[in-house]
């Protein structure tokens, strides 16, 4: 895993983040309010107030990622260790676990993956148990064919909450481990986990969530090389301060619970729609540890579509809020230290900066104007005292978080969700709180043709409000070069900033727009990128291969142009053709394929990772899309077992640099984004 900076350079990058922060605020109080009239006062203050809370929350967030005790990296290893030693000496002294999948009708084929996953764990004593809250006949006899325990209730109440409830009153396990029904665990789960418990302290063990496959707002821009999932840095950054702090969150799921510890707190918590965090507040107050281990041990599918991911991101903010009027509110809860206090409220005000963010939006439609303007800048202020602290946050962000998140891409999300967040939070807080709604994890009837009108519209009066600034300051900058504005004084300066201002706002918010059309797929089957090579047996003859992409449905191969000099070529394959995968999960077989579909010679397959993650793919040869065909069952249960369930198998990133990642993104939004099919597919990288 991408570390963040080892402790003296995290406690120095706070120091100077905060003294440069410190200059700037106290030059914003002091020199450029614009109390020139009432109206100016009041949007001087406005605005000063946005800033302060945004910066404030950065602050909070950068300090507390310097406080705190051990990372736990020891114990963990200890840990696991130990339960190593006693799976080989004693496996029937191991803790018992019943392994719960919750479901509310989700795909029975994504349904049985989750639950092929959970049975293949290596651990010896586990059960599985699927909690159907749709109480499906066919999961039902799903269940009865797998070998895993099948309940179902007569009604909803509470939602997931209730469901986790009602199967933890008829397991009988010394621990509980949790995944949503999308989730698949790698066969390691148990044994990275369960060896923490040891420790009669530990209530719960939390892993990171991760995806299989790209985010809609990824995968609509096609930016899957160039832009982490928003996840990455609540993962990769918040959770390990957390773990620092005593105040890991409990994230929903892919964690494991003491049975009799979370039915002393009364089981989950059925008050707020984010049971995971109350929960898991609920145990630490009591007394009890989490424990994070910053590794990847499963990977559940993303939202489909844009809508179903502001949707889910409502419920998460809604749900969040709800807390503060239960019984785990982290303000009045008893047994919490100032600091874990402050760790879990710093992540419940997270969903209010929607606010400043949407008054910086139309901010720069007031700069300029004598008597309207928000500040009053002079440029030798803005180049000694504005610029040093923005640019100590661009050039430091990506490194305090461990490489997580850069500056300025992970914006995208904020402006996406920005409109609905805020009517979300203010129906929390009168009362109307979001309904719990399982995320969709089948696509759309008919996706890709209109986009998500909801969502849309907020997003084009924004970046209506950016393009009349534009045209305002564009025309005073033009007024300069005639001479009667010149760049010297304050209000000449406030204009190149409000157009750098706007330009970097209308970018953003141009590319939120764009991704409210989802690109059209035919299945919600998800698409990986291997480092894999192999054999393919035609008529022809033996021929060399590259795979770029790998799903349950099929493959995409390269030929190499000598293969196909010699009459070996994509012809061949319109017989039946067998391929040979050079790994050794895969290696025992020859696997059946049938070819649907041939690319032009030289053309480059669209989102590989396989063949090079900065660079084109420049290699010339014949691209072949090959569909599975008549798999046996053994041959499926590898083929899930190579996908989704191998250790190690999901990798960590980096966050691209910023520079980069917009020059892309600019050329995305100049470029037909085409439905996914072969050769144009969404795909995610894997080990």
């Amino acid at each position: 895993m991408l570390s963040p900076f080892p402790a003296p350079l995290r406690w120095g990058s706070a120091l100077l983040i905060t003294a440069l922060g410190s200059r700037y605020l106290v030059w914003r109080l002091t020199s450029t309010l614009n109390v020139h009239s009432p109206l100016s006062t009041a949007l001087s203050v406005l605005l000063l107030a946005a800033e302060l809370l945004l910066l404030s929350h950065g602050f909070l967030q950068v300090w507390l990622s310097c406080l705190g005790g051990s990372d736990g990296s020891a114990a963990i290893a200890a840990a696991t260790a130990r339960l190593e030693v006693d799976r080989r000496r004693a496996p029937q002294r191991l803790l018992s676990v019943a392994v719960l999948v919750p479901s509310r009708g989700e795909p029975a084929a994504v349904i049985e993956r989750c639950l092929r996953g959970c049975l293949a764990i290596d651990y010896p004593r586990h059960q599985v148990w699927l909690l159907d809250d749709s109480d499906r006949e066919e999961l039902r006899r799903l269940c009865t064919h797998l070998g895993c325990g099948y309940l179902a209730r007569t009604e909803n109440r509470h939602a997931k909450a209730g469901n986790l409830n009602h199967g933890l009153a008829r397991v009988h396990a010394d621990l509980i481990a949790v995944f949503d029904a999308d989730v698949v665990p790698l066969s390691d789960f148990l044994r990275r986990t369960v060896g923490l418990f040891a420790d009669p302290s530990v209530g719960f063990v939390q892993t990171p969530q991760t995806y299989m496959n790209a985010d809609p707002l990824m995968r609509n821009l096609r930016l899957e090389r160039w832009l982490l999932a928003d996840e990455e840095s609540f993962y990769r950054w918040i959770e390990p301060t957390r773990q620092r702090l005593g105040a890991v969150v409990c994230a929903g799921t892919s964690f494991v619970m003491r049975r009799q510890a979370l039915l002393a707190v009364g089981g989950f918590e059925t008050g707020t729609t984010s049971e995971d965090l109350a929960t898991g507040l609920r145990l630490v107050a009591a007394g009890l540890r989490g424990v994070y281990v910053p590794e990847k041990l499963s990977a559940g599918l993303a939202p489909l579509t844009i809508g179903a991911m502001v949707t889910q991101r409502c419920r998460w903010a809604s749900g969040t809020l709800q807390i503060l009027r239960t019984g785990a509110n982290p303000l009045t809860i008893a047994g919490l230290n100032p600091l874990q206090r402050l760790a879990y409220l710093e992540g419940i005000a997270h969903w209010l900066l929607v606010f400043p963010l949407l008054v910086l939006a139309v901010a720069p439609l007031t700069l300029g104007l004598e008597d309207l303007a928000p500040l009053r800048v002079r440029p030798e202020a803005l180049l000694t005292v504005a610029l040093p602290f923005q640019l100590s946050q661009l050039l430091l962000i990506r490194w305090l978080s461990g490489q997580s998140r850069s500056a300025l891409m992970p914006e995208l999300y904020r402006w996406v969700l920005a409109w609905p967040l805020a009517v979300t939070v203010v129906g929390t807080c009168l009362g109307r709180p979001q309904p719990f709604r399982v995320t969709p994890k089948a696509p759309a009837a008919r996706p890709g043709e209109a986009p998500n009108a909801r969502l849309l519209a907020p997003l084009l009066a924004l970046l209506a409000v950016q393009g009349v600034a534009l045209v305002r300051l564009i025309l005073l900058l033009l007024n300069d070069w005639s001479g009667r504005l010149p760049l010297t004084d304050g209000r000449g300066t406030l204009v190149v900033l409000g157009l750098t201002w706007s330009l970097l706002n209308g970018l953003l918010l141009l590319a939120a727009s764009r991704a409210c059309w989802d690109r059209p797929r035919e299945d919600g089957v998800p698409w990986l990128a291997p480092a894999l090579g192999g054999w393919g047996l035609t008529a022809a003859g033996v021929r060399p291969l590259v795979v770029s992409a790998i799903s349950e449905r099929g493959c995409e191969v390269r030929l190499s142009l000598e293969s196909c000099s010699d009459g070996g070529g994509a012809g061949s394959w319109a017989e039946p053709a067998r391929v040979c995968l050079d790994h050794p999960l895969l290696c025992q077989d020859l696997w059946p394929v049938r070819c649907e579909c041939r690319a032009p010679l030289g053309r480059r397959p669209g989102g590989s990772w396989a063949l090079g993650r900065r660079a084109e793919v420049r290699e010339t040869g014949v691209w072949l899309g090959l569909r599975w065909d008549a798999l046996t069952p053994d041959q499926v249960d590898r083929l899930q077992t190579y996908l989704y369930r191998r250790p190690g198998l999901w990798p960590t990133l980096p966050a691209p640099w910023d520079p980069l990642a917009l020059a892309v993104m600019g050329r995305r939004l100049l470029q037909r984004i085409p439905p996914e099919s072969w050769f144009s597919r969404s795909v995610m990288p894997i080990r």
